[in-house]
């Protein structure tokens, strides 16, 4: 979207938080991870690609020296995932806040689907929350006020074509969300989902990469959306920021869908310019 649109002042919300970011070596997690460090968190930025994630943390210690730590990690292993907390608790003496933004996607038909492939995806999407909700939770209790926000997707709520394991998956973040709200608002924890629709990102492209042509593709798609535009991972970030702190007081079990208004219709074709097409 459009910079008049992503545009914004930091308010310090986050002041003296430390926030466990994963997938934040790009795209939203990336995205998340700056913004956190805007508002005045510290920040651990998770993620396979440790070069990535440390050139981040420099860019973001250039601006707030000691703001961010990048940690190498397979959020599939649970052995890695307890490593990683423990050494942002470490690092900065507490955990207040989970994103559980790491994710992939496997692009194929359900029965070619290897065993592996459907492994792969679920411990990646679904089965890291699980390990870093058990692992982070001790910590999160002592603060008495822990934030969980878990990455879902509009395929949350509707089918996707050709990717059944991702939409599983999902469809699963919502079901874990609401399950961690019940079970764990006694001690101070509230967990919301944030569901983003076409956004910008890597992960986007290696969809739609499998396409003859990816930019008619993505333009296609934009045409059933009613704003007419796709998400920066920037928009997202500022929703996950929301759930991060006491502006959602009171907010719990529930889902956001930020998607530009895909979901709100069964058919759609953007006429088009829309005012947000025109500012950006």
């Amino acid at each position: 979207m459009s910079k008049q649109a992503t545009s914004s002042r930091p308010t310090g919300r986050l002041a003296g938080k430390v926030a466990w970011i994963s997938g934040a070596t790009s795209g939203i997690g990336e995205a998340a991870a700056e913004l956190f460090a805007q508002e005045g968190a510290r920040v651990a930025l998770v993620g396979r690609r440790l070069a990535l994630g440390r050139a981040i943390a420099t860019r973001i210690n250039r601006r707030t020296p000691g703001a961010a730590l990048a940690l190498g990690c397979d959020v599939s292993s649970e052995r890695a995932v307890a490593r990683s907390i423990a050494a942002t608790v470490k690092r900065f003496g507490r955990l207040d806040i989970v994103v559980n933004n790491a994710g992939m996607v496997e692009i194929g038909d359900l029965h070619r689907y290897t065993e592996a492939q459907w492994d792969r995806v679920m411990g990646v999407n679904v089965k890291s929350m699980f390990f870093a909700f058990k692992h982070a939770f001790p910590h999160l209790r002592a603060t008495r006020r822990g934030y969980v926000v878990n990455v879902g997707s509009i395929s949350s709520f509707v089918g996707q074509a050709r990717t059944p394991v991702y939409t599983t998956t999902k469809h699963a973040i919502l079901g874990l969300t609401r399950s961690i709200a019940l079970d764990y608002a006694a001690a101070g924890v509230r967990c919301n989902c944030v569901c983003p629709g076409i956004t910008e990102t890597p992960m986007l492209w290696e969809h739609l990469n499998v396409r003859p042509d990816p930019r008619a593709a993505l333009d296609e798609r934009l045409r059933r959306v009613p704003m007419g535009v796709s998400l920066s991972p920037q928009d997202v970030a500022r929703s996950i920021l929301y759930f991060s702190c006491e502006d959602s007081a009171g907010v719990t079990g529930t889902s956001l869908t930020i998607d530009c208004g895909y979901l709100t219709a069964a058919e759609w074709q953007c006429a088009g310019p829309t005012a947000f097409q025109q500012r950006t």
